[in-house]
């Protein structure tokens, strides 16, 4: 999935270090923002970066970023809050 602008876009808020919005740090989610708690995932793709994260309400998030477009979006939410 390539999110591009649409339904599935969101808004991230991210720690840039070495590179530019390197590891996200929270996102808009239907208005509420949602705080990461632990990134349990990283991959980087040819075209995309994926990030499997926990948020502060005990969901299990996919995000994707679109490197070229430099947008983000929500791939799947995981209802748990029981991942450890």
């Amino acid at each position: 999935m390539k999110p591009d602008r649409g339904k599935n876009e969101v808004e991230v808020v991210c720690h840039s270090g070495y590179k530019a919005n390197e590891m996200p740090l929270s996102f808009i989610l239907e208005k509420s923002r949602v705080d990461i708690s632990e990134i349990l995932e990283r991959r980087y793709g040819q075209d995309c970066d994926y990030f499997k994260v926990l948020g502060d309400d005990g969901h299990i998030y996919m995000l994707v970023r679109n490197r070229e477009k430099d947008v983000w979006g929500l791939e799947k939410i995981v209802e748990s809050t029981d991942y450890h």
